[in-house]
């Protein structure tokens, strides 16, 4: 989802999309940041208080590839690691860049000994959201299946992103599992269920968006983002079947990794109904979720990184079994 100017006070806005037909690199990739900003990974540091928190970083690991274009991750590990792997996923509105990964923002984590993966998937508008959802199926898979080369448990995984990344994480939340046994690449063979997820202001159902009825498959409140959705977008019926496909309510299951959602009450890009009517619908089936309203906040807000401090405690209290802090 996108954001417009800092993180902060001002109600939030569709960014443009990268220029069509165009080969101008830096144009695209303003749009691109302007989209991201709303996303967890780029957007903390529009208002980020740094903490005390030395990495080592290693960049650009190939997790896959998509018709010829590797598919990478970069990898940072803090000096004292407690041995546990957060995958942060770098996505906003679907977009998804190496240049939009920020240090800052995973600060908090790196400082409870998190080793954090930066996974950036393939980008809309060259792929839509049901094609990149494997991505992150794939990201995970080969992160648990080269955990020991990392230094990190592969049965404690956490996942985090925001607004685009919190609907990725909400899809594994809710699809994550059992790999292919019989895949020729072991790594297609692993499991791509993760153990706990936190995220921010994450779309979780399109078809019901601000109010029960009300269709954002790439239409009314989403338009801006319609290449994101592809030409099933184009009709009713299309976004009717689409909403459902990408939607993580349609999947929840009494079987989920444990869910914190921190969203603000007054997002008009992507309304508080959504998490909501999620949180709702796992109470009903018995599945663990939290959800924390920050009042009178839009689409990001000042003091982000005090929340990224919270997710942090979520997966210290259901990754490490320690008591939450704050």
């Amino acid at each position: 989802m996108a954001a417009s100017g800092a993180f902060g006070a001002e109600e939030s806005a569709p960014a443009g999309l990268p220029p069509a037909g165009r080969a101008d690199r830096f144009a695209s990739m303003r749009a691109i940041k302007n989209a991201l900003c709303a996303g967890l990974v780029l957007a903390l540091s529009c208002a980020w208080a740094q903490t005390n928190a030395n990495y080592k970083r290693t960049e650009d690991v190939i997790y896959g590839r998509k018709f010829g274009t590797a598919l990478t991750f970069d990898i940072f590990q803090p000096p004292k690691p407690n041995g546990l792997g957060i995958i942060a996923l770098v996505s906003g509105g679907w977009f998804s860049a190496h240049e939009a990964i920020n240090p800052d923002v995973f600060r908090p984590l790196l400082a409870h000994g998190y080793t954090v993966f930066a996974v950036v998937h393939g980008s809309q508008p060259k792929y839509i959201v049901t094609e990149i959802e494997p991505d992150i199926h794939r990201a995970v898979r080969f992160i648990r299946h080269n955990a020991p080369k990392y230094g990190v448990d592969p049965n404690r995984l956490g996942l985090t992103g925001g607004s685009a990344g919190g609907h990725l994480s909400l899809t594994m939340a809710t699809q994550g599992g059992a790999g292919n046994a019989d895949a020729k690449d072991p790594v297609d063979r692993e499991s791509s269920a993760v153990q706990c997820v936190a995220c921010f202001f994450p779309p979780t159902d399109f078809l019901n968006y601000g109010q029960p009825g009300e269709d954002a498959v790439g239409v009314g409140v989403l338009a801006a983002f319609k290449p994101a959705f592809g030409p099933l977008a184009d009709t009713a019926e299309g976004r009717q079947k689409l909403g459902r496909e990408t939607s993580p309510i349609y999947f929840i299951h009494s079987n989920m990794p444990p869910i914190l959602i921190i969203h603000g009450d007054a997002d008009k890009l992507v309304p508080i109904y959504q998490s909501r009517s999620f949180v709702k619908r796992c109470e009903e089936v018995g599945s663990p979720v939290k959800l924390i309203t920050r009042e009178g906040k839009v689409h990001g807000w000042v003091g982000m990184d005090k929340d990224m401090e919270v997710l942090a405690d979520w997966f210290d209290h259901y990754l490490r079994g320690m008591k939450p802090q704050h």
